[in-house]
């Protein structure tokens, strides 16, 4: 379960799949962020889009509680960008 989720607070434009950037927050201190384990792919990915993108940006779907990080400080940033990887359709616009 994702920080996201646990806090019951943030909701994610793809549900917590990793497939948009809604989610993004930034984890105040590097020990906590050195703690976790690394993004995947599929993560940076998403991260590239994001707004406000930091050292210590992640997706709060994809961050797992762990004891490691016990008491883990995150804040959200300025704004969010509701970017899907469904927004790229190699630029066919979608009908309906």
């Amino acid at each position: 379960m994702g920080i996201q989720h646990r806090q019951n607070q943030g909701k994610s434009a793809c549900g917590g799949s990793c497939a948009c950037s809604t989610c993004h927050l930034i984890v105040e201190s590097s020990e906590h962020y050195d703690a976790m384990p690394e993004p995947s792919d599929d993560e940076n990915d998403m991260l590239d889009l994001a707004f406000g993108l930091t050292e210590t940006s992640r997706l709060g779907c994809q961050v797992k509680m762990a004891k490691e990080i016990d008491g883990v400080k995150v804040r959200l940033p300025s704004m969010t960008r509701n970017m899907q990887a469904g927004d790229f359709s190699g630029g066919k616009k979608k009908e309906g």
